[in-house]
Formats: structure tokens, C-alpha cells, sequence
């Protein structure tokens, strides 16, 4: 979840208590919506071929924006984007592009919607299923440590850096590092759930 990797500022708390009495990462505490997310998406593995392609485009659309704004929109980018499944989006035309141009319940942004037909083509043209591509570029486990302070998530590793390089080899577009780390944290190719926290096992 890219808001994690924001720089905090130093009396930043790493985890909140809710009003349920459970313990979890502090970044979560603001909404609802951010909550449920934290609690039953956010850093479960994930290898879903389609799944990880709605998320490498929805971190894409987050881009400069909180990722609660994509969470309250998602409903809508799956209904315009058909269900994220990439035979269907790549077919999608110049005359899609121009129709979500004018949905206001989506990022009106047409670099990332022309992104996202593009990245659904890329998908098809692969030479390796996605989910083996992208868990190729996965570190290994942390050995008994977790983040224990905000300062210890990184916004940038040599994983999401090689990872953003060779998508962008095989034609993909909005897959900056900083993009990647935040898709290996969604995805659980890393666990960044702060010691503490009730989901950090």
C-alpha cells in the first residue's frame, strides 16, 4: 500500500489501537475502508494472474494520490476496466479511452488509462504467466525480524528496482520502483505488517 511508504514524519506511531482493542499498522486507523483493506488484502499473498494485474494498474493510478482515492474507486475502475481481465481490456479502443476520459467516478488521467490497455496487452504478449514473472523478483522471508518504526519501510528496494526494469523490458508502462515496492507489499511479496500488529503472524 503505497501510503506506507510515505515518508513519516518521527513521532509517527506505528500501530494503533482500535476501538476492537486489536492492534494494527497505524496507516490504517483513518478509514473504514483502509482498515478492512489492511485487514484482509494487504500483504496476503497473492498469485492470481488477473488479480496482480488490477493491482500493478491500480498502484499505477495511485500515483501522486492517497491510496484510499483508489480504494473508494475501485468499484468503478473494475466495472470500467471489465473486471481487470486483460483479454478484455486489450481490446479496449480509442473510443473506450474517451469515454472514461469523462467518467468522474475514475482517475481521469488518459496516460494511465492508455497504461492500463497497454499493460493488458503486454500481459497476453508474455512469454511466462504474470504471477511467475513478477514472484520471480520477490526477496526471501525477513529471518525473525519485522519493521518495527516507519523508518524501517523503504519506498525503494533492488527487488522493485529490477522488477520495474524488466517490466518496462517487456513493455509495460507505470511500473516505476517505487510503484513495484508498493505492489510487493499489497501482494505479499514482502510483509511489511509492523511487529505488533495482530496480522503480522
Amino acid at each position: 500500500m503505497s501510503d506506507a511508504t510515505t515518508t513519516p514524519t518521527p513521532l509517527r506511531s506505528a500501530l494503533v489501537i482500535g476501538e476492537d482493542g486489536v492492534a494494527r499498522c497505524s496507516w490504517s486507523a483513518s478509514d473504514p475502508e483502509y482498515r478492512r483493506y489492511h485487514d484482509d488484502e494487504w500483504g496476503r499473498p497473492q498469485h492470481d494472474p488477473r488479480a496482480l494485474y488490477e493491482k500493478m494498474c491500480l498502484e499505477g493510478f495511485q500515483a501522486g494520490l492517497s491510496w484510499i482515492t483508489i480504494l473508494r474507486r475501485r468499484p468503478a475502475f473494475r466495472e470500467d476496466f471489465l473486471g481487470f481481465v486483460p483479454e478484455k481490456v486489450a481490446a479496449m479502443t480509442e473510443t473506450d479511452v474517451q469515454r472514461l476520459l469523462q467518467d468522474e467516478r475514475i482517475i481521469r488521467h488518459r496516460g494511465k488509462i492508455e497504461a492500463t490497455i497497454s499493460n493488458a496487452r503486454a500481459v497476453l504478449q508474455l512469454d511466462v504467466p504474470l504471477e511467475e514473472l513478477m514472484w520471480n523478483f520477490a526477496p526471501e522471508p525477513r529471518a525473525g525480524h519485522r519493521p518495527r518504526e516507519w523508518g524501517e519501510i523503504p519506498a525503494v528496494t533492488s527487488e522493485s528496482t529490477a522488477l520495474s526494469k524488466e517490466l518496462r523490458r517487456r513493455g509495460f508502462r507505470f511500473v516505476g520502483p517505487t510503484t513495484m515496492y508498493a505492489l510487493m507489499q499489497a501482494t505479499g511479496m514482502v510483509d511489511d505488517h509492523f511487529e505488533g500488529c495482530f496480522r503480522a503472524g
